[in-house]
């Protein structure tokens, strides 16, 4: 048999082996809009990463520190109010509007997260829901500030000039999959940061065995808590910056359609996989896209691909891929 110390070595250079792989495959995919010079491929594309940073947010509170949360989606819907505010009633600039977005969903985070930690994970699922479907119900009625079903149209896109020339408009598809890939490569790697370091092993911990977690004195609430603010953080920046790609902001954006996505999404690619849930992002915004299928279609697919999934990969593809690796692993090991 192999001696531990290779069995080691062998087990870390795979590991690496995997981002290793996938990085270079998502560094193609990333740049494919950009030569395919067509602005439908690039919105899809724009699409694809708004959804990558909304899921590996998702894959953060659930797949990591295990809370099952509908509230991502109310939180991209304030992201979305509070950037098209900013710029509509204060005249800011949307560079500066959109983090101010995704610093108000983080706030409403701490805010929500708080007494919400205190009831079981099961009530938490219904408190997250109901919240999405509150935020998305203020929309609509308050009319003073939202300007209601009309929703807050002319949103400025953002853009980059000098000394008053502007050198690249964020009206262009293509400049704004640029800006939208940059802001995604940030959020993702700050979030990937984040799981690599002991706050995530102890967020995988909390969420394994939450009972033998904090008989070790681990205080999970704190790290389920710091999931579900960081998450808003990154998903409110993005349907920040998604509202001014698509120049207007209204209450559908509250619409369940998305929170179903980004849970199959999660579900699909594997929860608490990271790198196999940004590529099933992209698989699910994409295909349905470029097929042009209507909203209707493209649930009843959904669905029965969720419910193959769930009965074939009870832990997703990334799940898959995992056992596969224990199972080499383990026929290495044998002497």
């Amino acid at each position: 048999g192999m001696s531990d110390s290779a069995i080691v070595t062998s087990n870390v250079r795979r590991k690496a082996m995997g981002p290793a792989l996938l990085v270079p495959l998502m560094v193609a995919v990333a740049l494919l809009p950009l030569f395919s010079g067509s602005s439908y491929v690039q919105n899809v594309g724009t699409l694809g990463l708004t959804f990558a940073v909304l899921a590996t947010g998702l894959n953060l509170v659930f797949g990591y520190a295990g809370l099952l949360s509908f509230a991502q989606i109310g939180f991209w819907g304030i992201g979305a109010y509070v950037s098209a505010l900013c710029t509509v009633n204060f005249g800011w600039s949307p560079w500066l509007a959109f983090p101010a977005g995704g610093a108000f969903a983080a706030a409403t985070a701490l805010l929500v997260g708080i007494p919400a930690m205190r009831v079981s994970r099961p009530a938490f699922v219904i408190v997250s829901l109901t919240f999405t479907l509150l935020t998305g119900l203020l929309s609509r009625s308050w009319v003073e500030v939202t300007r209601g079903p009309l929703g807050i149209p002319g949103l400025p896109a953002p853009s980059l000039g000098l000394q008053g020339a502007v050198i690249a408009d964020g009206h262009d598809p293509a400049v704004f999959y640029c800006i939208m890939l940059a802001f995604a490569v940030l959020a993702i790697g700050i979030m990937y940061a984040i799981v690599r370091s002991p706050i995530g092993r102890i967020m995988l911990a909390v969420n394994q065995n939450e009972v033998l977690a904090r008989s070790q004195g681990i205080r999970a609430k704190h790290y389920q808590l710091l999931a579900f603010v960081i998450a808003a953080l990154f998903t409110g920046m993005a349907g920040g910056l998604y509202s001014f790609h698509l120049s207007i902001v209204d209450p559908t954006i509250f619409d369940s359609y998305y929170n179903e996505m980004l849970l199959i999404i999660v579900i699909i690619g594997g929860a608490g996989n990271f790198w196999t849930v940004i590529l099933s992002s992209f698989v699910f915004t994409t295909i349905p896209e470029l097929l042009r299928f209507s909203p209707e279609l493209r649930m009843v697919l959904f669905g029965l691909v969720l419910i193959v999934v769930a009965l074939m990969l009870p832990g997703g593809i990334g799940g898959y891929l995992q056992t596969r690796r224990v199972e080499r692993l383990r026929r290495e090991m044998r002497p």
